[in-house]
C-alpha cells in the first residue's frame, strides 16, 4: 500500500453497517472508556477514527465532552443513528490532517492499533503532529497498538485468534512482508449468521519506531502500558497502550 492508492475511508464504507454486529465482542471497552475519562477528568476527549462511537458514546454518556475525526461517512450516518450520536461533533477527513480548530482536549484518543492503517512514516508523522495541535497545555495523545509477534508467522504467513464470545469469533488470517513491514489481513467473522470477511493493509510500526514519529511530531513517551487497565508493558504483552505528551 502507498500513499498514492491509500483511501482512508474505504475501510469503513465496506463495513460500516455491519460493524457494530462483527465488533460487539471487542474485549475491555468499559476498561478503556474509564481509563481515558479519568485522563480527561473535567477536559474534553477527541477520538481520532471515531467510527459508530464504541468509545466516543460511553464516554458522552458519563458527561464528558466527546468530538471525533472520521474519514468515512458512512461510518458517521451509522454514529448519527445511536442515541446521543447526533450530538458529537465530527470533522470528516482522515485522522493525520482533519482539524477542529474551534477547540482543544485534555486527551486525542487513536484505539485499536488503527495507527497502522496510515501507509508511510510521514502519514503517522503527521498524526502525531494533528494530535500535537489539538491538545491542550497538559493534554495526552493516547494510542491504543498491537505488538507484532513474528515468531507467530510460518514463512510469513498466520491464522490467529482475535476474539471470541458465545455467538461470534474473529479469526486473521495474515501475511506478513518483512521488507516494507506491512500486514495484509483478512478478518474471518464466524456467527450463525454465516461467514464475514473484510480485508485491509496495515504497515506496522514497533513501540520504539512510534516513539521517534510522536518525538518528530512533536510528542513524547511519558508512560507505556500493557493494558487499558495501566499494567505495565513487558516483552509478552501483545499490545502496547502508549500516553504522548509535549515535551517539558
Amino acid at each position: 500500500m502507498t500513499a498514492s492508492n491509500y483511501d482512508p475511508a474505504a475501510y469503513g464504507e465496506h463495513l460500516a453497517a455491519d460493524y457494530d454486529a462483527l465488533y460487539s465482542a471487542i474485549p475491555d471497552t468499559e476498561e478503556a472508556v474509564a481509563c481515558l475519562a479519568e485522563l480527561a477528568g473535567q477536559g474534553a476527549v477527541l477520538e481520532m477514527g471515531v467510527g459508530t462511537g464504541r468509545l466516543a458514546l460511553p464516554l458522552r454518556e458519563r458527561g464528558i465532552d466527546v468530538h471525533g475525526i472520521e474519514a468515512s461517512p458512512a461510518m458517521v450516518a451509522e454514529l448519527r443513528k445511536r442515541p446521543g450520536g447526533d450530538e458529537i461533533p465530527v470533522a470528516v477527513g482522515s485522522f493525520a490532517h482533519a482539524e477542529i480548530s474551534e477547540q482543544r482536549f485534555s486527551v486525542v484518543v487513536l484505539a485499536l492499533h488503527t495507527i497502522f492503517g496510515l501507509p508511510t512514516q510521514d502519514e503517522k508523522i503527521s498524526c502525531f503532529a494533528n494530535a500535537e495541535r489539538h491538545l491542550d497545555d497538559d493534554g495526552v495523545f493516547v494510542v491504543e497498538a498491537t505488538v507484532l509477534d513474528v515468531g507467530a508467522f510460518r514463512c510469513g504467513q498466520a491464522v490467529l485468534p482475535r476474539f471470541t464470545s458465545p455467538e461470534r469469533v474473529e479469526l486473521q488470517v495474515l501475511r506478513y512482508d518483512s521488507a516494507t513491514q506491512t500486514v495484509q489481513t483478512t478478518n474471518v467473522h464466524l456467527s450463525s449468521d454465516g461467514v464475514r470477511l473484510n480485508g485491509f493493509t496495515n504497515a506496522y510500526a514497533s513501540p520504539q519506531e512510534l516513539d521517534l514519529m510522536a518525538r518528530l511530531g512533536g510528542l513524547r513517551l511519558r508512560e507505556r502500558w500493557g493494558a487499558w487497565s495501566g499494567v505495565p508493558f513487558t516483552a509478552a504483552s501483545p499490545r502496547h497502550i502508549s500516553i504522548y505528551e509535549r515535551p517539558r
